[in-house]
């Protein structure tokens, strides 16, 4: 069975020839019936999670020295670790969790297994043995939360106990098989390594500083994938110590640093469909806990409302993301949440509340290169007018790119608004030279 393996960065599964792989899968389903015959499966649920895998790697290896062909030493571990995995966990999708390069991991039916890697897709040359091993690692994905997937219950959100989280639909929904998508928790990165990755420059980093210091309400904006949740989680280092923090998501993903944070995480509805709690009915919990600061990992439903309103209501320095493509699509799409709240507003009064409760919108995008970045930072001036007014602060303008290389561009900035300053000034805040007027600087200077 000639496997070869490319290691570059850390393990990557191995790159088959057809007939290899087809040799490989029908070891892997042989052995599998071995242990399934071999093993006790009463005392195997007593075991922990390592002992298990442990006792299992035992058996299978003995089985392969009784039963299976020659193999190099690499062959056989490898073949060892996958009868395991398809035992106990997620089968060829294993090695995949275990790799932190990888960002994305999409299942396309039994044949296709695409992941993500530095903001690129990438098929790789391995498959699931078959669609019923696909529906095992459904399985044992959706009974960690309680849910069922079936042709009454084609789809399902779920979480794997080491965070990730997960969209699962099968047929009839999707056509072409049962179809997986794991998201991985985005590492924690400091503002200083963000700097050094490319995704914003050290005077935009000190302008965000200052503002989410300066208690101004912040709302990051981006595409999926753009990297929205790794610069709430940079931008939450600048609040200081001594504040209280409320963080509400889907699935627990950010890491914050300070001392006072609580974490609050919504539930899906159980297999009868009851008990879901939905972000919504944590925004306006967390209204009761006398939090310093709110923020809200993705505002998509009506809790976008709900937010607006302890962002007018004495809750200022909150931090939210949600999806859109640029900085008025953004307070666009934030209008259109508040009407999928049961309060009904006229569209001026939702237009109000918008201007009088985000006073900076942070965009992000993922480049051609797949590199993610800030391309602008907006301060929202419209106050009560009807339309949305907004001053670039920072806006970056991307070179042409040549399909090679890195994305290159420049960064134009422009002074920050008189209100925003101000706010800064009485805050004790200060703002970086390139963000002030210029007559603000010469005054210092004297």
């Amino acid at each position: 069975m000639a496997l070869r393996a490319r290691v570059r960065g850390g393990e990557r599964p191995a790159e088959y020839t057809p007939a290899a792989r087809n040799a490989a899968d029908e070891m892997a389903v042989h052995l599998r019936g071995l242990l399934l015959a071999e093993v006790n499966l009463g005392e195997l649920a007593a075991l922990s999670e390592e002992a298990k895998r442990a006792r299992l790697e035992r058996v299978v290896g003995a089985l392969l020295s009784r039963e299976g062909p020659l193999l190099s030493s690499r062959e056989r571990s490898r073949l060892i670790r996958r009868t395991v995995d398809e035992a106990l966990g997620l089968g060829i999708l294993e090695p995949l969790l275990a790799d932190d390069t990888i960002t994305e991991i999409m299942v396309n039916g039994a044949n296709q297994v695409f992941v993500e890697r530095a903001g690129r897709l990438q098929l790789l040359p391995i498959r699931f043995g078959s669609e019923e091993q696909v529906y095992q690692a459904i399985d044992r994905i959706v009974a960690g939360v309680n849910r069922r997937v079936d042709e009454s219950s084609p789809m399902v959100d779920a979480r794997l106990a080491t965070g990730e989280r997960v969209n699962v639909i099968v047929p009839p929904l999707a056509v072409d098989g049962p179809t997986i998508t794991i998201r991985r928790f985005p590492k924690p990165y400091t503002i200083a390594q963000l700097i050094d990755l490319g995704a914003l420059d050290r005077e935009s980093a000190d302008l965000l500083g200052a503002l989410v210091m300066a208690r101004l309400n912040v709302l990051i904006s981006g595409g999926t994938g753009s990297g929205k949740t790794t610069m709430l989680n940079a931008l939450s280092s600048f609040i200081p110590e001594r504040e209280r923090i409320v963080t509400i998501e889907d699935a627990a993903e950010l890491a914050l640093q300070q001392l006072h944070v609580i974490r609050l995480e919504s539930r899906p509805a159980n297999v009868e469909g009851e008990g879901q709690v939905t972000i919504r009915d944590l925004v306006r919990n967390s209204l009761r806990m006398r939090p310093d600061r709110i923020i809200v990992g993705e505002t998509r439903g009506g809790e976008a409302l709900d937010m607006l309103q302890a962002m007018n209501t004495g809750h200022e320095g909150s931090l939210a993301t949600i999806h859109a493509n640029g900085v008025l699509d953004a307070l666009l799409r934030l209008e259109t949440l508040c009407t999928m709240s049961e309060v009904e507003l006229p569209h001026a009064t939702l237009r109000d509340q918008v201007n009088t409760a985000i006073d900076v919108i942070v965009q992000l995008t993922r480049l051609a290169d797949g590199s993610r970045r800030i391309v602008e930072i907006a301060a929202l001036t419209s106050e009560h007018r009807e339309e949305y007014a907004k001053v670039s602060l920072m806006r970056y303008e991307a070179d042409a790119w040549d399909g090679s290389g890195a994305v290159t561009g420049t960064v134009v900035r422009r002074r920050l608004p008189p209100l925003l300053a101000e706010r800064c000034r009485v805050a004790g805040v200060r703002v970086p030279d390139a963000f002030r007027a210029q007559d603000d600087a010469l005054e210092d200077r004297a």
